[in-house]
């Protein structure tokens, strides 16, 4: 079951966003102030609330490590708070002095980048809060910024409706036009990366103004082009979807509407488990506890909900009503991947699994008949040109090769996407061809540390702490594990 566990009513107007730190959750709003709160029971801080902006707080969010939160303004300002001290740390006023409505930190510290109304974003280098960058997108305004886990690209939404993709010189790397009809409300990248020798992919999640939540796969090939697909589109709420969040391992998404709902979805699979009544007006903020089964939810009511997930929880999970309990989703660090061409483990796949594939690949007329003869994941796999013919009576030669031209490419997708986490670059996310341990004790791509050295001032990659020798080793054991696995795949 969810449980409400408390109410926090300590806003005295609309709460506009809500964000987790391991410890703290910080809340605001458009009475101008941040509220802090300790995560263990909800107290807030003796330095709570925070009085810095001059008109509504749009969006807060901390730094990975905890020690700082940023916050934005219709006052044109950016700011960084200690959470040691409650103290302004930093003051970064927009370009053009535009009112500020979205702010992200990279999962790294290493940037933070803000949207105004004017349409304008500006990437800031974090550690000195000087201004790297700034860009423009005419007639719309910015309302939805998310980092990709890796920190190397991030996805704004605006007004207009478009998603759009750019890497950290501010270059448009993809654009999704029309992707909520009527405008993006909220953004939010998955954890979790996938990558292979040849394609890097990620998992994205945008809600708009057309009542919809999607589900989006974002592919970097090896040759630098980029591509975006959608997965799934949930139709759980009623009306206009203003927020968006994931759990910490990716397993579970969120979301808040107008309708006054909060909806928990099995993020894998695309299924709501079920549906949370309890605010007065607009859910118009959510967020998962990285560090607890816990989701803050903030409204227009000005009141911010706090729920626990319990082992027990459970909802429809696809054909045949397949149960998931939440506490399981949300603390399993395994468990199968995505339907579609995400998913990892194609003899897990279900009978719907199948019929995504099938449409995804444009072979919409093969739904029915693959249903009707029960193929899931592991059946697909087996199926063979007998097969096609004389038991799923498909007549022509050249539907069946090029079915079973999709599964081949399935199975070496399959098979190169899996990759054990242990074998890739934490730095490229790519299968290791020499690795190296550095000072810090994990292992990298030696051309990889060896440039991040060189244009990094020596820090890890891993904890952003100084290396205190840059001394490399090669390890020779991960380099003949990576080898026995690439002859067994």
């Amino acid at each position: 079951m969810t449980t409400l566990i408390c109410t926090l009513q300590d806003h005295l107007d609309d709460v506009n966003w809500c964000a987790f730190s391991a410890k703290l959750l910080a809340t605001c709003s458009g009475d101008k102030t941040l509220r802090i709160y300790n995560t263990s029971d909800f107290s807030e801080l003796p330095f709570s609330p925070l009085s810095g902006h001059g008109y509504s707080v749009h969006c807060c969010c901390f730094s990975p490590c905890g020690q700082f939160l940023a916050s934005c303004s219709t006052d044109a300002t950016t700011l960084v708070w200690s959470m040691v001290t409650g103290e302004i740390e930093a003051i970064m006023e927009h370009p053009g002095r535009s009112p500020v409505r979205i702010c992200a930190l990279s999962p790294d510290s290493t940037h933070l980048v803000s949207g105004a109304s004017d349409g304008t974003l500006a990437l800031w280098d974090f550690p000195s809060k000087q201004l790297h960058r700034t860009r423009a997108v005419n007639d719309t305004t910015m309302v939805a910024c998310s980092f990709s886990p890796c920190s190397q690209v991030f996805v704004t939404g605006s007004t207009y409706g478009d998603l759009r993709l750019w890497d950290l010189d501010m270059n448009q790397l993809h654009a999704e036009k029309n992707a909520h009809d009527l405008g993006v409300t909220c953004c939010t990248f998955a954890p979790c990366i996938l990558s292979s020798d040849r394609i890097v992919q990620f998992q994205l999640a945008s809600c708009g103004q057309d009542s919809l939540l999607k589900i989006w796969v974002i592919k970097k090939f090896s040759s630098g082009a980029h591509k975006m697909q959608l997965l799934h589109t949930l139709t759980g709420q009623s009306a206009p979807v203003l927020s968006c969040a994931y759990s910490s391992d990716g397993q579970l998404l969120v979301s808040g509407s107008v309708d006054k709902t909060v909806t928990i979805y099995d993020a894998k699979n695309g299924v709501s488990l079920y549906t949370l009544n309890q605010h007065e007006r607009y859910v118009t903020a959510c967020s998962f506890c990285p560090t607890a089964p816990l989701i803050a939810t903030g409204s227009m009511d000005k009141t911010v909900n706090i729920w626990r997930l319990e082992d027990g929880c459970s909802g429809h999970g696809g054909k045949g009503g397949k149960s998931h309990t939440v506490e399981s989703l949300l603390t399993s660090s395994e468990g199968k991947a995505s339907a579609g061409r995400l998913n990892l483990l194609v003899a897990d796949w279900s009978e719907e699994d199948v019929s995504a594939w099938l449409v995804d690949e444009g072979l919409h007329q093969l739904v029915d008949k693959f249903r009707d003869n029960n193929i899931d994941g592991t059946e697909l796999l087996s199926l063979t040109k007998e097969t096609l013919a004389s038991e799923l009576f498909i007549e022509s030669v050249g539907l069946r090769n090029k079915i079973l031209r999709k599964i081949e490419e399935l199975k070496n997708e399959s098979a190169w996407s899996s990759i054990p986490d242990e074998f890739l670059c934490p730095i490229t996310r790519e299968l290791m061809k020499e690795p190296v341990i550095a000072a810090d004790g994990y292992s990298y791509e030696r051309e990889a540390i060896e440039s991040w050295i060189n244009t990094k001032n020596r820090s890890s990659p891993m904890t952003n702490l100084p290396l205190l020798t840059t001394l490399l080793t090669p390890n020779h054991t991960l380099k003949m594990a990576i080898g026995r696995w690439k002859t067994s795949h």
